[in-house]
């Protein structure tokens, strides 16, 4: 059984009473679904997966799948046709999700990052203007890095390294735009003195001072291969102030960001 194919990007709600089935079928478009609300069990292609709230089927084209609701459930589905998508996004990231249909259970981090993105693609498709497709395959194309990026740390097993691989990994990602401490205990649900805890033990440092290590890293790359001006770079980064920033930098590199420019520059070295 088949369907017909989307075209384009379409998200829309499925709603199964409890008990319904859903027959075996498939699409020749890519699907994404997220589980709302309820539990059941999914058939991919003869392989069964229990589905619950938050989890995440990946459905490659011509997979065939079935759904079994166990109590009421909702699910949200993105479909979409490859041909609408950028050349870049159809060799890159395509492939590496969508080699084979499963089920996730995402990170607290990943989670959080495709809600948002499923959330701004609906408003897209309901109240956009007429650069609503572009936002649509913009969104879409982060969602898939997001998957991308999940897959490389969904086989670790021991629940607390895995918190720190996805906290470590998040830093790596959006240190540009962390507040704080307390900004990084919401996202996991944690206290900040548990989320130091774990990280500490197996980091030796706080995820603070790993934010802190993983910013001036890149200053000081950015001091050595760019003309930019140290207050650009400051704030390219994530550090709300330039007092604060050449406080930190010396107290770390212990020499200003602009003595370090000119002391580690090569001789005769000219950026472009």
């Amino acid at each position: 059984m088949t369907e017909q194919a989307v075209q384009g990007i379409k998200l829309y709600e499925s709603k199964h009473k409890e008990k319904d089935i859903v027959q075996a079928h498939h699409h020749v478009t890519h699907q994404i679904l997220y589980v709302l609300d309820g539990n059941g069990k999914c058939t991919l292609n003869d392989r069964e997966h229990s589905l619950e709230a938050d989890n995440v089927a990946v459905v490659a084209p011509y997979t065939n799948h079935s759904i079994i609701s166990k109590s009421k459930m909702t699910v949200l589905v993105l479909e979409f046709n490859e041909t609408f998508l950028s050349e870049e996004v159809r060799a890159e990231l395509l492939p590496l999700v969508f080699d084979e249909s499963r089920v996730l259970k995402m990170s607290l981090f990943d989670s959080s990052e495709l809600r948002q993105l499923l959330r701004k693609m609906l408003y897209e498709q309901s109240h956009g203007d007429n650069l609503r497709m572009l936002a649509m395959k913009i969104f879409l194309a982060e969602l898939l890095f997001v998957f991308k990026r999940s897959y490389q740390t969904n086989q670790i097993n021991d629940t607390n390294i895995l918190r720190v691989e996805w906290l470590r990994n998040y830093i790596n990602t959006h240190y540009f735009e962390i507040s704080g401490s307390d900004d990084i205990s919401k996202k996991m649900g944690m206290s900040t003195r548990y989320v130091h805890s774990i990280f500490k033990e197996h980091y030796e440092k706080t995820p603070m001072q790993y934010l802190t290590e993983v910013r001036l890293e890149l200053v000081k790359k950015m001091l050595l291969e760019t003309d930019n001006d140290i207050a650009s770079i400051c704030f390219e980064v994530g550090f709300e102030s330039v007092s604060t920033f050449y406080r930190v930098f010396k107290k770390y590199v212990g020499v200003p960001p602009n003595q370090y420019r000119t002391s580690h520059m090569e001789p005769g070295y000219r950026k472009d």
